[in-house]
């Protein structure tokens, strides 16, 4: 994103940037093409940084292979399996943490309805998963 103060933003590029959840825009090739300020918070990489990465940035190597045959088959199908249903999956973060995230996909297509993208929106849901496992090992093991 070219560096402009938040005044000189038309008001969709400002709400996208202060919505709490993180939005990430990729192209039909998995490239990185918008990566809003939540993104940069919840995945620790600044959007200079994300921006022309692929995807495989914040997905971890054992579901690399599970997401692209599911991203190539939207992007020729032009649907998505849950239809923009969140669905709760695990990220990378910079410092090589997981987090545990709740995502929701949605397919961005062309005037002749064509998918040229993915947006997704994600939330930060490691804390609750990670209580719920514990209350769960708790309660199985009283």
């Amino acid at each position: 994103m070219e560096d402009k103060t938040q005044e000189t933003l038309p008001l969709a590029e400002r709400i996208l940037d202060e919505m709490a959840e993180a939005l990430i825009y990729a192209d039909r090739d998995g490239i990185i093409r918008r990566w809003n300020r939540a993104a940069e918070t919840m995945f620790g990489y600044p959007a200079g940084h994300a921006l022309g990465q692929s995807l495989d940035l914040i997905i971890p190597e054992n579901l690399r292979a599970a997401h692209w045959r599911g991203f190539n088959a939207a992007m020729l199908s032009g649907a998505t399996r849950l239809h923009g249903r969140p669905t709760l999956t695990r990220a990378s973060h910079r410092s090589g943490s997981r987090l545990y995230v709740e995502m929701s996909f949605a397919l961005v297509a062309d005037e002749s309805g064509t998918a040229v993208g993915s947006v997704a929106v994600a939330r930060d849901v490691t804390e609750r998963v990670e209580r719920e496992k514990a209350e769960a090992r708790r309660t199985a093991n009283p």
